[in-house]
């Protein structure tokens, strides 16, 4: 979600686009009416692709068996898509967003998990350069610090979804990534998750699991189910292969000057992805051009003068406003969603202080 090179791989852009949804849109429907004739068929017609990917007809078989058409992840999927986005739909504000998921509830439990975890975490950093209370946030933000992690069937789901037709292309080879994790020996009985695919603490879909996945504990198995260790070494491995730059900031928090020009800094780039998310951003500038120009950070600390920044007001002008860094793109790259990203770099401070 970011100018990584790893970013360009398809695996990368598929949970970020999760809340992009109608940018994976297909065309009509191939089972408008949701019914489930004829599922059995279409998941056993995908034998020939399980197999390219190694999977063997003993575990084609196991995962498959019983499965059945789920109308309830359709209307799920349905409710979720909603209308294609107005472009001239004002955004809301990030204010109450903030207020719900930046909370006592999740700043105090993500410092018991901090601390707790400490020893452990600061190995992990040191692996990944990504800061403990990034990763930590996340956990808090995905999954509630572990306690909810979803309990739809995943390969019922993925293949319910795969065969219901309009977003086929994304559904289906997360169906055949379950079948290579468990053929590769993820249990069969953990796969459990979010309606769309996700699952586990970090709430990966199975081709991001695949990929990106780590053994966190030195078990020789990466169990982001259960594992607090390996789901920790895993969003660290995500974010810096999604290019997290070790030693900046995601962002700060600042405050713009009277009479600041907005106009004269405003993007010149036409985003092709998340469009509503990128084309909010000025164009990118040193943090020392920015502190020339009357900028005041509110914590008072102004980060390396040399890193390069982006403006996002969310709330609009004369209220906060953000120095964004590359970092808060690798956040991005996690859930392509500004409200989320900020919320995700606003709960780690918390969690730092």
């Amino acid at each position: 979600m970011h100018a990584s090179s790893f970013r360009i791989g398809r695996v990368f852009k598929l949970a970020a686009t999760m809340l992009s949804a109608w940018a994976l849109t297909a065309s009509a429907p191939l089972h408008a009416q949701g019914s489930d004739a004829g599922f059995t068929t279409y998941v056993q017609s995908l034998w020939p692709k399980a197999q390219a990917r190694g999977v063997s007809r003993a575990t084609f078989d196991r995962v498959t068996a019983g499965l059945v058409y789920n109308p309830r992840v359709v209307a799920l999927d349905r409710d979720n898509l909603g209308a294609p986005p107005n472009p001239n739909t004002p955004i809301p504000a990030f204010a109450p967003y903030k207020a719900k998921h930046v909370d006592a509830a999740r700043i105090g439990g993500g410092r018991a998990v901090h601390d707790r975890l400490l020893p452990m975490l600061s190995r992990i950093e040191q692996r990944t350069g990504v800061p403990t209370s990034i990763m930590i946030a996340i956990f808090g933000h995905e999954t509630a610090y572990g306690k909810v992690t979803g309990n739809f069937d995943l390969p019922e789901a993925l293949a319910t979804l795969a065969y219901e037709g309009r977003r086929r292309s994304l559904f289906e080879p997360e169906f055949l990534a379950t079948l290579e994790m468990v053929e590769k020996g993820v249990p069969r009985s953990v796969l459990k998750g979010s309606w769309a695919g996700a699952f586990g603490y970090p709430q990966f879909l199975p081709s991001v699991y695949l990929a990106v996945a780590e053994d966190g504990d030195g078990d020789g198995v990466a169990r982001i189910w259960s594992s607090e260790a390996d789901a920790i070494e895993s969003i660290g491995a995500y974010l810096r292969r999604a290019g997290w730059r070790a030693g900046q900031p995601w962002g700060v928090a600042v405050r713009v000057p009277a009479g600041f020009d907005r106009n004269r800094f405003a993007t010149r780039l036409q985003p092709t992805r998340c469009p509503r998310v990128f084309a909010r951003y000025s164009r990118w500038r040193s943090m020392a051009e920015w502190r020339a120009d009357g900028f005041q950070p509110l914590n008072g600390r102004w980060p390396d003068g040399q890193v390069q920044a982006t403006l996002l007001e969310p709330d609009g002008p004369g209220n906060t406003a953000y120095l964004l860094t590359g970092n808060y793109r690798a956040i991005l790259d996690y859930n392509c969603s500004n409200f989320y990203a900020l919320s995700v770099g606003l709960l780690a401070d918390e969690i730092d202080r």
